[in-house]
């Protein structure tokens, strides 16, 4: 432990809302002790990359003590780090770093299981009259020795297997080696709590609670129905999973974790919701000011095209209500495929990053920024021979996979590696990325990168874009029309999602603040992938 907490950056409490944080996957963004693997240092190291983009905190992927079956979303140990990424001390020279360039640290929390390789789970499994027998969830047999329901897992497979030890199954909704923790029982619930309490009093920020609707099961072990017929490529897609997560039972857990949180004045939580139905989970888990402050789901992390439709559906559910909570929102992030790649459909990848950036923006509520999107990087390609992601590979070649998500940050575009590192990273520097690479747009006034530093700028300055409401306005598709407004601020928003050149005019004189791709001199036009914010005059 530290001699003494680092002081968190000045400001209101309520500096999450509107907030733009930038996600750090720790294994790719920098590797400073030349193992091919990111590192604390690393990050330390290039902290000046993130201030300089005007980001109000980072958010840090896992770096806890694991056996990196899923690359530290296995925990065995949550109050210490992983000697592939450094020690506690690296993690506190981050934290000190981090708050001296006003920039606040929000780590992961992987609460609804641990690895199997946890102390917690060794013993539990020795005995079930032991001390943390009910740790975890265990179930005997079915008379024909069969699995104790029907849930599958979301790597493939069932969601059961076998312990001979105890003679009994044990339940894990993702790897075999990730058990799934019984969070019905008050003990784990306080342990829990108690690993929370001590990244806290270590100076951590606040929090993002991975895959946080897995945290409970139905006690009573009912299968799950089929579900609508849909898109399928594992076994979890034939499930509506309404028994193995999504229990009513999580918010009240969640009012815990908040009650804890408010004991440190300025922190943040928020949930990742994972799920065809996830907004009123959002909702339930942050409502009425008791439970986390902010919910993300995958409405655009999982969407096959960005659409005027999506946005309007991602953000119907968030009108303001009172007692409502506060979303958040990512085009791309490390479980999902890069939004450019994804979503270009054959168009100009840089024409389109420049517009998504724009349109990420301008949403109300929080964004989060995956790094290498403020250089417009595309889903990289990696061979079959280089995948390492459990996923990736058991559904390979029919999903994208997250590797090629998670592939090393390009810092230098002429050095090896891309100045990742010195030596062959654990995952391959595609020979894409070396070319958009921060050193080659750091200093070019039409980059990418100096583009998202303008626009994250522009919606710190706006405080109707920060904080603004938000309403559609009527417009034919692909063209994607709203307003944001704040006091007697408004501003319009619009952009052109689609192929082909569109007509659109303001109503009356309009002060354009900032428009990406408008690279013709007709007006009244508005060519494909641009985008717009004007503020509309005063009546």
């Amino acid at each position: 432990m530290t001699d003494k907490v680092p002081d968190p950056p000045t400001g209101a409490a309520d500096w999450w809302r509107g907030a733009v944080i930038y996600q750090v996957y720790p294994r790719s963004f920098a590797d400073a002790n030349g193992d091919g693997v990111g590192d604390l240092a690393g990050i330390t190291n290039h902290l000046d990359h993130i201030a300089s983009l005007g980001v109000d905190a980072v958010w840090l992927s896992p770096f806890f003590t694991s056996p990196m079956k899923d690359f530290g979303y296995d925990v065995a140990d949550y109050c210490d780090v992983d000697p592939v990424f450094g020690t506690l001390a690296d993690f506190d020279r981050l934290i000190a770093r981090a708050h001296a360039l006003d920039l606040r640290i929000i780590t992961d929390l992987v609460l609804a299981h641990t690895s199997d390789q946890h102390d917690w789970f060794t013993e539990s499994r020795q005995s079930p009259t032991g001390t943390r027998a009910d740790w975890y969830v265990w179930a005997d047999a079915k008379p024909d020795g069969g699995p104790p329901s029907n849930w599958q897992s979301v790597f493939a497979g069932p969601a059961w297997t076998w312990d001979a030890r105890r003679g009994q199954y044990y339940m894990h909704n993702f790897l075999p080696e990730q058990p799934q923790l019984n969070l019905h029982n008050v003990e784990v619930q306080d342990a829990l709590l108690d690993v929370a309490r001590f990244w806290l009093d270590r100076g951590v920020d606040g929090f993002r609670f991975d895959a946080i609707n897995f945290a409970m099961h139905d006690p009573q072990l009912t299968d799950n129905p089929p579900a609508p017929p849909g898109k399928r490529t594992r076994p979890f897609d034939f499930q509506t999973h309404r028994h193995n997560q999504s229990q009513p039972q999580i918010p009240g857990f969640l009012a815990r974790v908040r009650a804890l949180m408010d004991q440190y004045p300025g922190r943040f939580s928020v949930a990742e919701v994972v799920g065809e139905a996830a907004e009123p989970e959002m909702q339930a888990f942050t409502a009425d000011d008791r439970h986390l402050n902010s919910a993300y789901g995958f409405a655009y992390l999982y969407a096959d095209a960005l659409t005027p439709e999506l946005v309007r559906r991602a953000n119907a559910a968030w009108d303001g209500a009172p007692g409502q909570g506060w979303p958040s929102w990512a085009f791309s992030n490390h479980d999902a495929p890069r939004a450019v790649s994804r979503w270009a459909e054959g168009r100009d990848p840089d024409r389109f990053a420049r517009m998504a950036m724009l349109l990420l923006m301008a949403l109300r509520g929080n964004v989060f920024v995956y790094q290498g999107e403020e250089l417009g990087l595309p889903q990289a390609e990696v061979p079959f021979d280089r995948l390492v992601d459990p996923e990736a590979i058991a559904n390979w070649p029919r999903t994208l996979g997250r590797d090629g998500a998670r592939t090393p940050l390009p810092w230098r575009a002429d050095a090896p590696h891309a100045g990742f590192s010195t030596v062959e990273p654990w995952l391959p520097v595609d020979p894409r990325h070396p070319p958009l690479a921060v050193d080659r747009q750091d200093a070019d006034p039409a980059s990418m990168l100096t583009l998202t530093r303008r626009l994250i700028a522009l919606r710190k300055r706006e405080p109707a874009l920060r904080l603004g409401a938000l309403r559609f306005l009527d417009a034919p598709a692909p063209m994607l029309a709203f307003e944001r407004s704040h006091g007697e601020e408004t501003l319009t928003c619009v952009f052109n999602l689609g192929h082909e050149a569109m007509a659109w005019s303001p109503h009356g004189a309009a002060n354009v603040l900032e428009a990406v791709n408008l690279d013709s001199a007709r007006t009244g036009h508005l060519p494909p992938l641009s985008g717009l914010i004007a503020r509309r005059p005063s009546i």
